[in-house]
């Protein structure tokens, strides 16, 4: 499974607003809700999921790159949205610098494998640096869903 597997142009916002990681998280839920990935009346559970696993060790992993996530029995399949930020995130991250990606995941529960393995592949992509420029170079969520989706990193 690949990042390209498991977003569409609607579950990525090519602009976030937050300005702290806890405004981020609402907002990408708010993106998987909009998409119609996340029914409306599990928001707040999914929200206090992913903010509870936030608030036990920041998923800002540093190089400017958020990965919040959380297991739920809210989703059947392995979900995400994705966020760009141009001005940065406050995400407490483990090298102290802003966070310009958030990638928010979400595993159907007692998946725990799925799960690491996910987590493992994003991380391991979004830190290379010429997928980095080109998702920079994008200019909105349909060009960064190309890019997601035609990198070979990503296959």
């Amino acid at each position: 499974m690949n990042l390209g597997d498991i977003l569409s142009p609607q579950q990525i916002e090519a602009d976030l607003r937050a300005t702290n990681r806890w405004e981020a998280i609402d907002e990408l839920v708010d993106v998987l809700i909009a998409a119609g990935r996340l029914k409306p009346e599990h928001r707040e559970s999914v929200t206090a999921a992913v903010k509870r696993r936030e608030t036990s060790m920041s998923t800002g992993i540093g190089f400017g790159i958020g990965i919040p996530h959380a297991s739920t029995d809210l989703v059947e399949e392995v979900t995400a949205a994705f966020g760009r930020s141009r001005s940065g995130v406050d995400f407490d991250a483990l090298d102290s610098q802003s966070v310009h990606l958030v990638t928010l995941l979400l595993v159907p529960q007692g998946q725990f494998q799925k799960h690491l393995h996910t987590l493992a592949a994003i991380a391991k992509v979004l830190r290379r640096d010429d997928f980095l420029k080109a998702l920079d170079a994008a200019a909105d969520s349909e060009s960064i869903h190309r890019v997601i989706c035609d990198y070979s990193g990503l296959r």
